[in-house]
């Protein structure tokens, strides 16, 4: 799987295996360069996001989230998209401004959640076990 992904992101790739999925990410190094690695877990709750794409207002949630109580170990946009789902749940990606798509893997609830930006400019490829 991550060979037909290696040409999108040359500089790095990782994956993540659970019982009942498997979250790979190959990276472009935009943002984070250091510690923005992908999949990502979340440094509190039991989650992992593999994040294609940009979000242009990562900025402003992640100061409303560090207000809500959100505490971050990164300086990514991915990582706000995980603490999003954290406080808004599946309804995260309507608070995102940007061209995206995501795989939030949950494992203590056991899902998924798949979700693409209005626009449909970006893809994700994730595959079940």
């Amino acid at each position: 799987m991550l060979v037909t992904l290696a040409n999108r992101g040359p500089d790095e790739c990782g994956w993540l295996t659970f019982p009942n999925c498997v979250l790979a990410h190959t990276r472009l190094s935009i943002l984070d360069l250091s510690t923005g690695s992908q999949p990502m877990r979340d440094n509190r709750k039991n989650i992992v996001i593999t994040f294609n794409g940009e979000i242009y207002n990562f900025q402003e949630l992640r100061n409303e989230l560090s207000a809500q109580g959100h505490v971050f170990s990164t300086r990514s946009d991915t990582e706000v998209i995980l603490k999003a789902y954290m406080e808004y749940g599946v309804k995260c990606p309507e608070y995102l401004d940007g061209m995206f798509a995501f795989g939030i893997w949950d494992e203590d609830e056991n899902t998924l959640l798949l979700a693409r930006d209005r626009f449909w400019q970006k893809a994700a490829l994730l595959c079940l076990r």
